[in-house]
């Protein structure tokens, strides 16, 4: 008899271990995914909202191409100097990652 009773207080916590439980894989969630991913949002606009003329970076859809007017929306990048193509190209569509990569 004294066994179950130990037994029913050892696993028969109830709700405040469980709702600690959850509050913690919330917790864990926050750090290691959300916050994460803001901190990329936020680099990543700081890198477009810096972009200037002659900057070489790399869209998303991996074009190459140098900055050579920017505007408030839009960056035009030039992508074949001996030619002079030039396109126009969302901000949204720069990629900071990519850009990192670029060798000189």
């Amino acid at each position: 008899m004294f066994n179950s009773i130990l037994l029913q207080g050892a696993f028969g916590g109830g709700g405040a271990s469980s709702l600690l439980l959850i509050g913690g894989m919330f917790v864990v969630m926050y750090f290691f995914m959300i916050r994460p991913q803001q901190k990329k949002q936020k680099d990543q606009q700081a890198y477009v909202d810096a972009l200037k003329t002659g900057d070489k970076v790399v869209t998303i859809g991996g074009l190459h191409g140098t900055v050579t007017s920017v505007r408030e929306k839009t960056v035009v990048l030039e992508v074949d100097s001996s030619k002079g193509v030039r396109m126009v190209f969302l901000k949204t569509a720069i990629s900071k990652d990519s850009s990192a990569q670029i060798g000189e």
